[in-house]
């Protein structure tokens, strides 16, 4: 049964978050050349910019020639690599003067092995049963061990760093790594102390739903794209698409926001390219990802059509250039503004499942708010679909904005407008192979 979440601040109802990893975003890979980009991030159309772990990297079983960002030895300075402290406020200030939020990774659950802590305070870290230091909850990650929240002083001494940002640099929030395996307590104390300073907003890498009760504004969507990429494999239909969205709808709190994305810098990394993950499915899923409840996220170089799996412990600069996906994204960032049936609740519109005739082949749904609405409605095969709707939620007159086949001719992807049309049930619609089509009440 649903239950409600916490409140939200306002700017995170239609909101959709960029993650920029600081190394790999530029050729130079510092927070000051990442700044010269924040213009082009709000024409892009994104509200909150997450940047990835900004502090000192630990030496001792350091993987690669730069090390892991998760692997954190001062939570309280920048890292040399990236920067300064100024460099940070003025990346803030800047962000801010264009309208747009910040949040920085956090990273909780563990330190580097030679974090001073692990000398001074060995009492704040969780022992096996020879009372060694111990590297969870992956077998590979061997350059951390964890952190142990039975201890005060580990408690009181993280609260503090985390407020020591907000304070400063005047950060928007964070995005808290493996948040589920930090106790739940220890994050709602510390949102309570963070609210104090000014409003937040809290994304939890984890999937529980309890985290959203009194701590976190938003959780990873982890289980979304796993139907979406069976589909693209042919290894299942759109119907898949029902094992989602009935859990998230029956069993997750009436107004959590949920983080949807094609891809992240993990999946980037370890698994492979969106594209090639989601193959055919890849265009329908950003459409699905911008249409259907949730945050958005968009990782860097998607926009400019990001082709290689970025390197993780070593400079690997994003080749910037003009892309198609840009302006994709782009047109979906305006039209998804544009419409609050589309926003997060309480104003904009739960999804309503529209039956068709065909939902094997045929994803179809509705968003309504106040006298706005969106229908939506995709075709997860290779073969074109004429398929006939059930009940519609609202019978009005609707526009097509989103042309047919936007996989066969991505220059034609862009919202548009055709005389006004009744859609109810029984009406028809024809949806060509692996595309959308994107009604709005007129």
């Amino acid at each position: 049964m649903a239950h409600p979440s916490r409140a939200h601040v306002d700017w995170s109802r239609d909101a959709v978050v960029y993650q920029l990893n600081t190394r790999q975003f530029t050729d130079e890979g510092t927070i000051a050349a990442a700044a010269e980009h924040l213009p082009r991030l709000a024409s892009l159309g994104v509200d909150i910019v997450w940047l990835m772990p900004i502090h000192p990297i630990g030496e001792k079983n350091r993987k690669g020639s730069l090390g892991s960002p998760y692997a954190i030895t001062d939570y309280m300075a920048v890292r040399e690599e990236l920067g300064t402290l100024d460099d940070l406020t003025r990346f803030v200030d800047s962000a801010h003067g264009l309208g747009l939020k910040l949040i920085i990774d956090w990273v909780a659950n563990h330190t580097a092995w030679d974090h001073p802590w692990a000398s001074a305070h060995p009492d704040w870290y969780k022992k096996d049963w020879k009372g060694d230091f111990v590297s969870t909850p992956f077998w590979d990650w061997t350059d951390i061990i964890d952190l142990d929240y039975s201890a005060p002083g580990l408690r009181a001494t993280m609260k503090e760093a985390m407020l020591y940002w907000v304070r400063e640099a005047d950060i928007d929030g964070y995005r808290c790594d493996v948040a589920h395996y930090v106790p739940r307590d220890f994050w709602e104390d510390v949102r309570e102390a963070l609210e104090a300073v000014k409003p937040v907003w809290m994304l939890a890498e984890g999937n529980a739903r309890d985290l959203h009760e009194e701590a976190f504004d938003a959780t990873y969507a982890w289980e979304w794209q796993k139907p979406l990429r069976r589909i693209g494999a042919g290894k299942a239909d759109a119907t898949a698409l029902y094992e989602y969205y009935s859990e998230n709808a029956s069993m997750w709190p009436a107004d959590a926001q949920r983080m949807l994305f094609t891809t992240n810098h993990d999946q980037n990394t370890w698994d492979g390219l969106a594209q090639e993950l989601l193959g055919p499915a890849y265009r329908n899923a950003l459409v699905l990802m911008f249409a259907s409840e949730g945050i958005p996220l968009v990782y860097n170089g998607q926009e400019a059509g990001l082709d290689k799996q970025l390197a993780f412990f070593e400079r690997d600069p994003i080749a910037w250039c003009e892309h198609e996906d840009g302006d994709f994204i782009r047109n979906w960032l305006v039209f998804r503004k544009a419409h609050p049936a589309l926003h997060n609740r309480p104003w904009g519109g739960r999804m309503v499942h529209v039956k068709n005739s065909d939902e094997a082949k045929v994803f179809s749904f509705a968003r309504l708010a106040e006298e706005d609405g969106v229908l939506v409605a995709q075709n997860y095969s290779g073969e074109d679909a004429e398929i006939e709707l059930g009940d519609v939620p609202h019978t009005g007159r609707w526009s097509v904005r989103w042309t047919a086949d936007p996989m066969a001719d991505p220059s034609r992807s862009v919202f548009g407008g055709v005389a006004p049309r009744p859609i109810e049930k029984g009406a028809t619609l024809h949806v060509p192979a692996w595309s959308s089509l994107v009604y709005v009440l007129s």
